[in-house]
């Protein structure tokens, strides 16, 4: 992005990139050799247990015989972008203020398959966490569509791969089946 040869000064160069002049001369300081011990330490806990959050992953970081802190374990777990499983409270609720759309499938006649497209997600719990389970369901047949597993709940919803002209996609809020 900087040309630090280009005949713009950096100055310019900065400003046409719309980033701050200091951010060009920062160098990142290279992570210390414990640190990356406790990371590879944290990554092979986090596959045995991707349940335990910072205070349980540094009790057992601290029980191998490292002398760290949660504070600096919750920091080594978001640089690497690690955080824990678990089922998050309330998450089909709807804020205070937040907007109720109509259903305007009410009154339709479902008479034939691809018409009316329905798509759930839903939480399987696991021997260790949770997946999360998003599918793309017919409403005349019932068949699956589409369906995709994650074990992260923001994740993008299952592709299709045929949607045809003028049919309607309904997302169902709080329910889990389609009648």
């Amino acid at each position: 992005m900087i040309d630090r040869q280009h005949p713009l000064p950096l100055r310019q160069q900065a400003k046409a990139l719309g980033i701050s002049r200091g951010s060009i001369y920062y160098l990142p300081r290279p992570v210390p050799a414990a640190d990356l011990a406790i990371m590879n330490r944290i990554g092979k806990l986090h596959l045995e247990c991707p349940f335990a959050g910072s205070r349980l992953m540094r009790d057992f970081v601290v029980r191998e015989g490292s002398k760290v802190g949660r504070l600096h374990v919750t920091t080594l777990m978001k640089r690497m972008g690690i955080e824990a499983i678990y089922r998050w409270p309330n998450i089909s609720k709807p804020a205070p203020g937040h907007k109720i759309y109509p259903y305007l499938l009410r009154k339709l006649p479902i008479t034939r398959p691809n018409q009316v497209w329905a798509m759930d997600i839903t939480y399987i719990p696991m021997a260790r966490g949770f997946v999360y389970l998003a599918a793309v369901v017919d409403g005349f047949s019932r068949k699956v569509l589409s369906w995709k597993l994650s074990i992260m709940l923001d994740t993008e919803p299952p592709p299709v791969c045929r949607r045809p002209f003028g049919l309607s996609y309904a997302a169902m809020a709080g329910s889990s089946s389609m009648a």
